[in-house]
């Protein structure tokens, strides 16, 4: 991309956010942190595509981007701007509201199409979910990412995770004492990697059928990102939480 675009500051309500991040995950767990971000995308306009395995992800992906330098602004369900505290946070520090399922989640996308505009660096989770496939490897994703990346010519890194699902479980704030407790004792070791950016030069944003093909492409990349992460549990997840229902009907599997 050769238009130059301005760089977005992140409010320090978010820098701050993010170093209490890293204290938080490192009493809980240990960060293992693999960067390998192209210092040219670094100032953004950027899309981190990331998978979704746990309510403890977005504490740990704002430590992960701490770690390396990097303030995103996060695409997050509308249900924690609704909460009255952490909701005007969410809002002060820059990140955007997607209410899933209903008729302003387009508002969502103007919104991102905006930060990017202003360079800013932004978190989505293509899943759009936590993913409930047993092997707790990435689902098929949604097309809004695709799309974006496509339509504006934004790079996207997609972004791995794994152990953050043995920290916190599934029902969250179900048992939460107990396991704030289990993890301060055992403090698993909990990974991020940052993988090489797609590639989708080859698919027009107004050819039929793209938007999927590079949502098929992205997801496939944070498989592959993720896999080095998880090598003795290449099928299944040896830490299985009996609160976390099992859904196959969006199963994606590498192309």
């Amino acid at each position: 991309m050769d238009t130059a675009y301005p760089s977005w500051q992140a409010p320090l309500l978010w820098r701050t956010a993010q170093s209490f991040a890293r204290g938080l995950v490192a009493t809980l767990a240990r960060l293992e942190v693999t960067d390998e971000i192209p210092a040219r995308l670094r100032p953004g306009p950027l899309v981190l595509a990331a998978n979704h395995i746990s309510p403890f992800d977005p504490i740990v992906l704002a430590a992960a981007c701490h770690t390396i330098g990097i303030a995103p602004r996060i695409m997050a369900t509308g249900g924690l701007f609704r909460a009255p505290l952490v909701g005007a946070a969410m809002r002060r520090a820059g990140h955007i509201r997607v209410d899933r399922g209903t008729s302003t989640a387009a508002a969502a996308m103007a919104v991102a199409v905006e930060a990017l505009a202003g360079g800013s660096v932004v978190l989505v989770y293509p899943e759009g979910r936590i993913g409930l496939d047993p092997g707790l490897w990435p689902e098929r994703g949604k097309t809004g990412v695709a799309r974006l990346a496509l339509t504006h010519g934004t790079p996207v890194i997609p972004v791995a995770q794994w152990g953050a699902h043995e920290v916190l479980p599934y029902r969250t704030p179900k048992g939460l004492p107990r396991a704030v407790a289990r993890a301060v004792v055992c403090r698993r070791v909990v990974r991020v990697r940052f993988g090489a950016p797609v590639d989708l030069a080859d698919l027009a944003p107004d050819t039929p059928g793209a938007a999927r093909r590079a949502t098929d492409r992205i997801v496939d990349a944070i498989t592959d990102t993720l896999a080095p992460l998880r090598p003795d549990e290449p099928d299944r997840p040896r830490h299985v939480d009996p609160g976390r229902p099992v859904d196959t009907s969006r199963s994606h599997r590498r192309g």
